[in-house]
């Protein structure tokens, strides 16, 4: 007999109607120090020489990326530390006989708030909501609030994290009778095509007597379809109704539905809540999968970190809209908030663009990273934040599964489960690769990508895929040979090279300087991986019934793991994303696009631009549509039709393409007619800049924002798709610059700071955020042109031009002034008059000068070995078979392990060193295979003859062993290995070394062969 999980359930999302309630927003005019001093609590304080600035905030993003950076490689390399927000509000008089809360979002995390100085609480973890009562605090006229903010234990978590206020803060007045918060609780026992029946429970706080409760219920077009009131007797109400013909909720429909709940006093409302709601049923099967409304369908989802894109975490609502309908727009039916809550703001966003959520609360039950809420705080938290996430976001159509954390395995998971039960008995609980013996729902993360466990895997339990497929794309880059992260392993599906002999030979670092293997960029035709592509893994979960859908590892970029990953620091983020952090769509977007929407689309890649490129050199050139059929042209030649197919590597339209330069076409045709067409033409070097703006509209309490998007084009305007200039911007007027962004992994420049951005492969934007009342905005944007290594051409030319933004300003011309032999071209410029020569190794200096007043101050410099590094076949040679190598001096480090440079052959950009001291060094491992015994070797060196400087060496920190290091012959360059075996564990894993009382040598590398 067939297995089946049913729940039926109608669900909310809270927004609030202005009533005797008052919510006002709290998010402008804070004060912020990053600084730490117990004074900063009181009431009365001089904090004019603090930073005024309006929230949401991130100053770890802010302050950018450091080498030595506090929250580490997996951090990408950001710091932590303590920062401390005041802001003063006034409050009426009247206002003193009403209760009133501060809630906040979101603050990372430990925060401490203080009112008129007197501390209201502590909450650690950095990812739930909170609130206080201030009422009895509060005094008429000017009041003070200090919010003390303690990220001084770093790593907290395993990717970046935000520093801060990072999310809204309301301020929230109520009658002394009122809805407690997070109380309304609305469920259906019932759900039929005809009708509907509705429970809806409540709390509510203070005295009931000769008060009355109402509750209406309005349609998806805001027609009254019924309400009820009675007498309230009891704090804890409960409502039936019955609603004919309920409209579901789906991502195809995401029909939603109001209900107002009032306190009334005779016929005046003291306390109303208006709430969004939306029907669904949700059923799980074991061997059919996931269930929707009756429908069978895939969940289609994207893992997605908080700080996955260009703001860090200091999301405002426009900007989250805009990611999220981003994901939406590739076709996507849900998303993992991974690994942690997110602010309200953005499961509304879900409900009203129609995306499921995976709901999930915790990385781990215990500690992960060396000070992570599961190390600082769990223990005696979780209960409070779980009653939290639950029963604030229990309301919302979205939600339909609940996920209790991520990689984690504990004896407490049943006692979690039941706790989960008691708040929301009306949707099932999972977890991502943890305790699944407990969960109603077997999740797996990356383990579930091999040819072995799909073909060789039974379950007693409905089964998803929590974390997968794991590839990685760097946007506009390409290799023909396939890339596996950690070389190939046993029981994947097969993923042959595309030619025979790689024919691009262009990397982001010269491979001489690599710290390791995995610091190569990551080739766009879906053939860089750890363990399957995105095509055939599509294919597993389509065609496998009992296969509900995935979760891929992720939508964005993001800031972090970026040694784990792409073997550390210049790298500074994560690429696994299908679209790059500053949101450009990379060629798997339009993969996922062509497979999971139905509006005709095509998209060919790759570019057509190959100048180092040996003529009639064949190119595989792909073609990703929802059409019947695709033909390619070259140079108006016909090269035939492809049909796109249902195996795996059939999905793409595939021809392989002789060299040659020109246009290169691809029509789409749907039943026989032309419906789609796109093109490429090889591009000569950049000459200009193309610069287009997209608003993003002001909501609820956030202003717009605009996204700023420059392009280096040739002459004809074509995208010059090598294009890594520096484009500069000078802003001006009722706005403030959130980021500039261009997707570049190994790109250290501040993103906030500084007042330019290069291009990455021929793109970059600048993201601006309205300030409050904003009435005048506009930017100049200016770029010296060229192709950076002269190879293409030696002309250069300066591009630039103010743009409005906002409102009308007199736009007044501006004047260039340069030089091409050092000078400053303040003094000794010439007026640039149009495109110039140069020769190898001359850097260009200029000036905008506008009104006689120099507005930026530019500078570029062009010879071969600037910019990409362009090699040939044998560039990479060196690379070849190497297994996994962890630099030491990346690892955490206690006691006397410090890092060091004083010393030669040394691998990576140092090594760890004793002097005589006692300490640790711990790596961190991901393992992507299956667990089981693993060869490891230890890169040392000293020259202590007879001293055999024993380690300790712990796995997970379970002692394995003692390990003897012998003398190498040298303290400069002799080194050497101690090789040992270690049993590891699928995903996570931490190798410690420890010294023994006679202190460590050397210790330069951790090599998993």
């Amino acid at each position: 007999m067939k297995k089946s999980l049913l729940v039926l359930f109608l669900v909310i999302g809270i927004n609030l109607v202005y009533t005797q309630r008052s919510v006002t927003n709290f998010n402008n005019q804070w004060q912020f120090i990053l600084e730490d001093n117990a004074n900063f609590s009181q009431e009365n304080l001089d904090d004019s020489s603090w930073t005024a600035l309006n929230v949401p905030h991130d100053w770890s993003f802010e302050n950018g990326v450091r080498k030595g950076g506090d929250q580490g490689q997996g951090g990408g390399y950001h710091d932590g530390g303590i920062g401390w927000y005041r802001k003063s509000f006034n409050v009426n008089k009247a206002s003193l006989s009403s209760i009133t809360f501060i809630n906040f979002d979101g603050v990372y995390m430990n925060s401490d708030v203080w009112v008129n100085g007197n501390h209201l609480g502590k909450r650690p973890y950095g990812y739930i909501s909170f609130r206080y009562d201030i009422s009895k605090y509060l005094k008429a006229g000017e009041n003070t609030i200090a919010v003390r903010v303690d990220n001084s234990l770093e790593p907290s978590a395993r990717w970046y994290h935000p520093c801060g206020i990072y999310a809204p803060v309301k301020l929230i007045e109520v009658h002394p009778t009122h809805f407690k918060p997070n109380s309304v609780f609305v469920r259906t026992p019932t759900i039929q095509e005809n009708k509907a029946e509705v429970v809806i429970d409540t709390e509510i706080n203070g005295n009931l007597k000769n008060l009355k409760y109402e509750v209406k219920i309005l349609s998806p077009e805001r027609n009254e379809l019924t309400r009820k009131s009675e007498q309230l007797k009891v704090s804890n109400p409960t409502f039936q109704f019955e609603i004919e013909h309920p409209q579901l909720w789906s991502p195809k429909s995401p029909s939603l539905y109001k209900a107002v709940t009032q306190i009334l006093d005779g016929k005046k409302i003291i306390d109303e809540v208006e709430t969004t709601f939306g029907f669904k049923t949700v059923e799980w099967k074991t061997e059919t999968g996931f269930w929707l409304n009756g429908e069978n369908i895939k969940l289609k989802g994207v893992c997605e970190h908080w700080e996955g894109g260009p703001v860090g975490g200091a999301w405002t609502k426009p900007m989250l809209r805009w990611k999220l309908q981003s994901l939406k727009d590739m076709g996507i039916n849900a998303i993992r908030p991974s690994h942690n809550p997110t602010p309200p703001m953005f499961y509304d966003i879900c409900d009203e663009i129609g995306l499921l959520v995976m709901d999930e609360i915790f990385d781990g039950w215990h500690k992960k990273a060396p000070q992570d809420y599961g190390k600082q705080a769990f223990d005696e938290w979780w209960q409070r934040d779980v009653t939290e996430w639950i029963t604030r976001d229990r309301n919302h159509p979205s939600i339909f599964v609940w996920s209790l954390g991520n990689e984690t395995h504990s004896d407490m998971a049943p006692e979690l489960v039941k706790f989960g039960k008691r708040l929301d008995p009306t949707r099932l609980f999972t977890s991502g690769a943890g305790n699944p013996e407990d969960m109603d729902i077997t999740g797996v993360n990356g383990g579930s990508e091999t040819k072995s466990f799909i073909e060789s895997r039974t379950f007693d339990k409905p089964f998803i895929s929590t974390e997968a497929p794991h590839t990685w794309q760097t946007r506009g880059y390409y290799r023909t040979q396939t890339w596996w992260r950690d070389n190939e392993l046993p029981g994947t599906y097969d993923l042959p090279n595309l030619t025979e002999k790689e024919i691009f030979f262009y990397e982001g670092i010269n491979p001489k300087n690599w710290r390791n293997r995995k610091q190569s960029f990551n080739s766009s035709y879906d053939n860089a991986t750890v363990r399957v592509s995105a095509r055939k893994y599509w294919e597993v979960m389509r065609d496998h019934p009992w296969h509900s859908g995935h979760f891929r590892w992720t939508g964005f970029d993001y800031y972090g793991e970026a040694g784990l990953v792409h073997g550390g620091l210049p790298f500074n983020l994560f690429m696994g994303g299908a679209l790059d952090v500053a949101g450009f769509k990379k060629d798997l977007f339009y993969f996922y696009q062509s497979q999971w929407t139905k509006e005709p689309m095509i998209h060919m890649l790759p570019h057509w631009t190959h100048p180092r490129m040996k003529k009639g050199t064949e190119i595989p050139v792909w073609v990703y549509s929802n059409v019947d059929e695709v033909e390619l042209f070259l140079n108006g030649k016909s090269l035939g039709k492809d049909q796109p197919g249902t195996v795996w590597n059939e999905m793409q339209c595939e021809w392989m393409v002789p060299y040659e330069e020109g246009k290169l076409e691809a029509v789409a045709y749907s039943d026989g007619k032309e419906v789609k067409c796109t093109s490429f033409s090889t591009s000569k070097q950049p000459s200009k800049l193309r610069t287009t703006i997209q608003k993003l509209e002001a909501e609820d309490s956030f202003t717009t924002s605009y996204i700023i998007t420059s392009e280096s084009l040739d002459e004809n305007n074509n995208l010059y798709p090598y294009g890594e200039n520096k484009v500069y911007y000078n802003i001006r007027g009722d706005v403030k610059k959130i980021s500039m962004e261009n997707g570049n992994p190994i790109d250290s420049v501040s993103r906030t700071k500084s007042d330019f951005r290069a291009l990455f492969f021929g793109k970059t934007r600048l993201f601006l955020r309205e300030l409050p009342n904003a009435q005048m905005a506009s930017i100049i944007t200016a770029s010296i042109l060229g192709d950076k290594a002269l190879f293409t051409s030696n002309t250069i030319t300066i591009d630039a031009k103010q743009i409005q933004v906002l409102g009308n300003s007199n736009v007044d011309g501006l004047e260039i002034l340069c030089t091409t032999n050092g000078d400053n071209p303040e003094t000794n410029g010439t007026i640039y008059k149009g495109a110039f020569e140069v020769s190898d190794g001359t850097t260009v200096k200029a000036i905008i000068k506008q009104n006689g007043k120099s507005v930026l101050d530019m500078e570029e410099t062009f010879g071969k070995n600037r910019g990409l590094f362009w090699g040939d076949e044998h560039s990479k040679d060196m690379w070849i078979g190497r297994g996994i190598n962890i630099s030491a001096e990346d690892g955490i480090l206690k006691g006397g392990a410090k890092a060091s440079t004083d010393a030669r052959r040394y691998k990576g950009t140092g090594f760890v060193r004793f002097d005589g001291k006692e300490g640790s060094v711990a790596f961190y491992q991901e393992n992507d295979g299956e667990g089981g015994d693993y060869s490891i070797r230890f890169r040392y060196m000293h020259n202590n003859e007879g001293e055999l400087h024993p380690m300790k060496l712990y796995v997970n920190d379970e002692y394995i062993r003692t390990l003897e290091f012998k003398a190498t012959g040298g303290w400069e360059k002799e080194w050497k290995f101690v090789p040992t075996i270690i049993t590891l564990k699928a995903g996570a894993n931490n190798i410690r070394l420890e010294t023994e009382g006679e202190s460590g040598p050397f210790i330069d590398e951790l090599f998993v062969d």
